[in-house]
């Protein structure tokens, strides 16, 4: 027997259609899509509908029938029933199959409608030859909910928050839950609950939205800060499943306490003359959160404190008053503070609550004495003084009081800061005086201000020191007349109409406002001054001057007065040298004019005549050294050596020198070294030779000249030797580098002729055929020799001997 199924079936689905073809015949079955049929010439009908079929999830009972599906196109056992789907053929496979001969459809595992709540199913009849006997119906399959799934609350700890006192009703915060079951169905009804919140009271929750809210007074942040509340949900509108949860409400502080002080008076001590330290503090208690604007404490001196001397602040960690000195206290005028003092806190107070009972308290203060430094009168002290003060000059009395009225202490006064060393201090009065002439130009002076620090220190056990700034102005005097300033030089033209004038300036030692405007004017103690020129002021320092009628052209010399704007004024009358000449049409000296530039403006005589006597000497000196130049050229040029220029001697010299050979004609004449005294030396130090070192000129001893022939060689020899140590003798090919080989010399002869021969007979007279120019030589040696022995002399003598070297 079959077991019904849980939901009986209406009765159509006992009973098919029939489906008709329109043209009747075999054609190939669709086995691959049964469900597809071929086009046909009559209109298709659906034989067969199936209602929906309703399962319980959590089904145990496996195998369960849900249905049985039948086709009346054949006998029974001759049609083939298939479904086919999701629970089928397709995910999740295996939950849903069918008795293909019977077409019963079975139920094969657990539902669980939270995953799928229905299936949609085709169902196929087919033949034996696997022909389609009925069009592919749907086979819905509806999943019916069971009460399986607890609600849950989406979190785990709801918070909130509200005010301390807040009225009942007032919105604290929300819950929320789930169900996973049908919500169509009491399975996912909920309601909220508060399982536990402590007593009394104070919070309720909506069972349907799940709002928590007050419901009644007496919320007080300083009593229960924070409320932890037990909350539950349950399905079946309230008698299904459960799931708990909490809610952590913080209440939110208001100022509902006011700060007071732990003590109606203080008491402590200060010291005088200090400001800027703490006296004390002023401990206070405050109920409500700490760090917050409720709970900061401030406070405010009330009474006691007229001058302002003493100010309060919060410790911001401990919130306590810390009373300090704003303004040096003085224990000769006061001995003793009492203050009146209130706190507040910096958020205004509930209008509900309570007043405190210490809001107000008082604080006594004792001052200690101390030894005060001296205190100035005046300071800065300021004070003025006429530039160019004689010393011993009084400039002012800086004098200082010492707050200590009841020590007898004495007073002294120093200087701390005197850059230019110009006061001079009493010790005992501070009677400041100068002790010197202050210099204008003094850099210690900034804008005529002078700086000075004085000292004044009392005579105690730990003596005190006060300072004072002694500012002296340095009051400018008129001592100093304008002068003209130097201008570039000009020229006035001789007629008035021509020409921009000369412009005059003036310029003044002094400051202003003793200074500019300078006064011009031309001299009142020449009248015929003003008859013939005018001065007219262009600004305070210029003024322009104009001949009145046509002037002479040349120099003219005026006298100006020129006088300041001081007081009293100073005047000063200047000569002022004018030149004048003839100008053309646009106002400008014409060439060849008769005036003498040379007497611009502001050139006077006396220095005219000073250029003048400068240039000419300057001129003399130069002439000088072109004649003394001159002069040693021409005493180079002649030599050291004069004689006649027919001694024979000198002309076999010209061809036998060392020197340059037979193109040097310069030889010396010999007889010199007969007659040192004869010697012409050029003027001043005597030229160095180019080949010596320098550094090596040292002045010569005066030498003592021969008194007989007999003295000569010694003569000519300490000559030599002189001139080989003096740099500044003529270089080898002169005069001193042959040795005098005269009456009287110990000398050898040195002449290549005689050498050749061993007798002084030997016969020149061949020279005489080489040329006019050994003609000389042949009649020199030549016969008869008396002419040279009358004279002393050998043959040899007449070439000369070059020193330490060969001839």
């Amino acid at each position: 027997p079959e077991e019904p199924p849980p939901h009986p079936l209406p009765a159509s689905c006992q009973s098919s259609l029939f489906l008709s073809l329109g043209v009747p015949g075999w054609r190939r079955p669709t086995t691959l899509y049964p469900w597809r049929r071929a086009p046909a010439l009559s209109r298709v009908r659906r034989a067969w509908v199936i209602p929906p079929i309703s399962v319980s999830e959590n089904h145990k009972r496996l195998p369960y029938p849900l249905v049985q599906i039948k086709s009346d196109k054949q006998q029974l056992g001759s049609v083939i029933y298939s479904i086919q789907g999701p629970g089928v053929d397709e995910e999740p496979r295996g939950v849903f199959s069918i008795d293909k001969f019977t077409g019963k459809v079975f139920l094969n595992a657990m539902l669980d409608r939270e995953k799928t709540d229905r299936f949609r199913l085709r169902a196929f009849a087919l033949d034996l030859g696997g022909s389609t006997l009925e069009d592919p119906t749907d086979l819905e399959i509806v999943v019916v909910d069971q009460n399986d799934n607890r609600p849950a609350f989406l979190q785990e700890a709801f918070t909130g928050r509200v005010l301390e006192g807040a009225v009942p009703g007032t919105y604290v915060t929300r819950a929320e839950a789930t169900d996973a079951d049908d919500p169509e169905t009491d399975n996912a009804a909920l309601r909220f609950s508060i399982l536990q919140q402590g007593s009394p009271e104070l919070f309720s929750i909506d069972e349907l939205t799940g709002e928590i809210r007050t419901v009644q007074v007496g919320l007080d942040r300083e009593v229960v800060a924070v409320y932890n509340l037990t909350l539950q949900v349950a399905d079946m509108s309230g008698d299904g499943l459960t799931a708990t949860a909490s809610a952590i409400i913080t209440l939110d502080d208001i100022n509902d306490n006011a700060p007071e002080f732990t003590r109606d008076e203080f008491f402590m001590e200060a010291t005088e003359a200090v400001s800027g330290v703490d006296v004390g503090r002023l401990e206070v208690e405050d109920r409500d959160l700490p760090g917050s604007p409720n709970w900061v404490a401030r406070f405010t001196i009330l009474e006691g404190d007229p001058d302002g001397q003493f100010t309060i602040r919060t410790d911001p960690k401990t919130n306590e008053g810390v009373l300090s000195i704003v303004k040096a206290l003085d224990y000769e005028s006061c001995e003793h503070y009492e203050l009146k003092v209130s706190v507040q806190n910096e958020a205004p107070l509930q209008a509900a609550a309570l007043r405190a009972e210490r809001g107000q308290a008082k604080v006594r203060v004792h001052v200690q004495d101390t030894n005060e430094p001296p205190v100035f009168q005046e300071n800065p002290l300021r004070t003025s003084l006429a530039e160019g003060a004689p010393p011993g000059t009084l400039v002012a009395t800086f004098s200082a009081r010492d707050p200590d009225t009841e020590q007898l202490q004495r007073l002294s006064y120093s200087k701390d800061y005197d850059p230019e060393d110009w006061l001079q201090v009493d010790a005992a009065t501070g009677r400041i005086q100068t002790q010197r002439v202050l210099s204008p130009a003094s850099p210690f002076l900034k804008g005529g201000w002078y700086r000075a620090i004085v000292l004044a220190q009392d005579d105690a056990s730990q003596p005190r020191t006060a300072t004072g700034t002694l500012s002296i102005e340095i009051l400018e005097v008129n001592d100093h007349a304008p002068v003209l300033a130097p201008l570039p030089p000009g020229s006035l033209c001789s007629e008035p109409h021509q020409g921009p004038g000369l412009l005059l300036g003036a310029t003044d030692e002094d400051l202003p406002p003793h200074g500019a405007p300078f006064h011009f004017q031309l001299s009142p103690r020449l009248p015929e001054l003003g008859r013939n020129w005018s001065l007219s002021q262009v600004n305070v320092s210029h003024a322009r001057l104009r001949p009145r009628h046509h002037v002479p052209e040349g120099l003219h010399r005026l006298s100006l007065l020129l006088r300041d704007s001081g007081q009293p004024p100073q005047q000063r009358e200047q000569p002022l040298n004018v030149t004048v000449c003839r100008c053309g049409q646009d106002g400008v000296c014409l060439p060849g004019a008769a005036a003498l530039l040379a007497g611009a403006t502001g050139l006077s005589l006396g220095a005219l005549v000073i250029v003048l006597a400068s240039a000419l000497l300057l001129l003399v000196l130069v002439l000088l050294v072109a004649l003394r130049a001159r002069f040693r050229k021409q005493s180079r040029g002649k030599g050291l050596l004069h004689g006649p220029q027919d001694d024979l001697r000198d002309n076999v010299l010209n061809y036998d020198e060392q020197g340059g050979g037979e193109e040097d004609q310069d030889a010396y004449d010999i007889s010199q070294l007969r007659h040192p005294t004869a010697l012409s030396l050029p003027l001043g130090p005597p030229p160095l030779r180019r080949d010596a070192p320098q550094g090596r000129l040292h002045p010569q001893p005066p030498r003592v000249l021969p008194t007989s022939p007999l003295d000569i060689a010694d003569f000519i020899n300490d000559g030599l030797e002189a001139a080989d140590s003096d740099p500044s003798v003529p270089p080898y090919d002169t005069a001193l580098i042959y040795d005098y080989e005269g009456d009287g010399s110990v000398a050898g002869t040195l002449s290549s002729i005689l050498s050749s021969q061993g007798d002084e007979d030997q016969d020149y007279d061949y020279l005489r055929d080489w040329g006019p120019r050994f003609a000389r030589l042949a009649d020199m040696y030549g016969h008869p020799w008396d002419h040279r022995a009358r004279e002393g002399l050998s043959p040899g003598a007449l070439l000369p001997r070059h020193r330490g070297r060969t001839a």
